[in-house]
């Protein structure tokens, strides 16, 4: 665990979650009494197979749909539940897509102190001071008035965590940012994400298709079960932090990438046998 999550925030429960989806009246059962307690300061890997549920639960930690059951706490807050089926977005958690999301008509700067300069939490020029400080101990110094189109696709990904980070949230919330990236350009944001990890302790909650990653990255990998999502295995991920690239190719590691590959090839052939079913419906 990161040696700065003392203050023991980000403590996320999911409590019998369920998400239904009904599009064009048929009834989708997206994710199914999943339950799941994350602690603070971890990065918690979220694995499965395509459209089993993984963003659904996603989408319904950070506000953006509600639940049809269950409940979702924060740091011991119901952010939805029973009387409240839908959290609000605040910027105590902050997603991070595949798509970038970054302005194009303002500079990397400006795109990073754009938060708390719109909730009105500090000053255009405490925002810019702490953006430049961020971006200085993120590598980024140099950067400051390139706008992203004139920036790399990994300098992009990076700016745009950095810019989630300045809402200083108790969770991020990152679904696959690094899918489009090569590999190289993706190893760089592993360590990346790992520095900026170690110095701020936040909770984050990370989905996933790369196996390797999630090995990498995480304090624990989550394989779901295929739709409806809920946890088929919890793994602890053994690997002492800090970690660099050298344990790729330890025992330890291959051990752990067989083990969650088998519970993951076991529910993607669900997957893949239920849709066959399901075409042949169609």
């Amino acid at each position: 665990m990161s040696a700065t999550a003392g203050a023991a925030r980000g403590a996320l429960k999911i409590n019998d979650a369920v998400k239904l989806y009904e599009p064009s009246g048929a009834r989708v059962l997206a994710v199914d009494h999943c339950s799941l307690d994350i602690r603070p300061g971890e990065i918690c890997m979220i694995v499965g197979p395509s459209g089993c549920g993984k963003t659904s639960l996603l989408n319904a930690i950070a506000g953006f749909h509600g639940l049809d059951g269950g409940s979702i706490h924060l740091d011991g807050r119901m952010l939805c539940g029973p009387g409240h089926p839908q959290a609000d977005v605040g910027p105590d958690r902050i997603v991070v897509f595949q798509n970038g999301a970054l302005f194009p008509w303002k500079t990397t700067l400006e795109n990073i102190a754009f938060g708390p300069i719109m909730q009105r939490r500090m000053t255009k020029r405490t925002a810019y001071e702490t953006a430049r400080r961020m971006m200085a101990d993120a590598g980024l110094s140099g950067h400051e008035y390139e706008y992203p189109g004139e920036i790399s696709s990994g300098l992009r990904r990076r700016v745009e965590i950095l810019r989630a980070l300045m809402n200083d949230p108790s969770v991020l919330l990152l679904d696959e940012p690094y899918r489009a990236l090569d590999a190289l350009t993706k190893s760089v944001m592993h360590e990346a994400l790992l520095e900026t990890h170690y110095r701020t302790g936040t909770t984050i909650f990370f989905i996933t298709h790369d196996l390797e990653e999630a090995i990498f990255l995480g304090h624990r990998v989550v394989v779901m079960t295929a739709r409806p999502c809920r946890p088929k295995q919890v793994v602890e991920i053994d690997i002492p932090h800090p970690r660099d690239y050298g344990v790729l190719t330890s025992r330890r590691f291959r051990e752990l990438a067989a083990e969650i590959s088998a519970v993951l090839e076991e529910e993607a052939l669900k997957s893949f046998t239920r849709g066959e079913k399901e075409g042949g419906v169609q």
